[in-house]
């Protein structure tokens, strides 16, 4: 039996998980057993203020999948290495790191894997 089309747009999202201070948002579409997220981070936005509050947990314990449309972000492994990522990078991010925002201008990606339960209260 073959599975049915599906549609959903990040316009109408099925949630929206608000950042600390009004520093972005993750929204939320949920379809075929598969949650995926948009991130949008504004300037000065980073893990360890903005959401580390929310998840209560001392680096982000999410794995990460996914492109970035538009600005840079860096993450910061808890080893120390560290990767910038920009416009068209697809990227893998495993869980132990922080991030921030590079630069004046918002991050926008789009993430398959660790939206689940980011920016989710307990």
């Amino acid at each position: 039996m073959a599975g049915k089309l599906e549609r959903k747009t990040f316009n109408k999202p099925d949630e929206v998980r608000p950042f600390k201070d009004g520093k972005g948002k993750l929204e939320v579409v949920t379809f075929g057993g598969h949650t995926f997220g948009r991130g949008v981070f504004e300037p000065g936005w980073r893990w360890s203020e903005h959401v580390k509050p929310i998840a209560g947990t001392p680096s982000c314990q999410a794995a990460h999948t996914g492109c970035v449309l538009e600005g840079y972000m860096a993450v910061k492994m808890d080893d120390g290495t560290e990767v910038e990522y920009g416009p068209g990078d697809a990227f893998h991010m495993p869980p132990g790191h922080d991030a921030w925002i590079v630069g004046d201008k918002r991050c926008v990606l789009i993430d398959f894997t660790g939206v689940a339960k980011y920016a989710k209260p307990a």
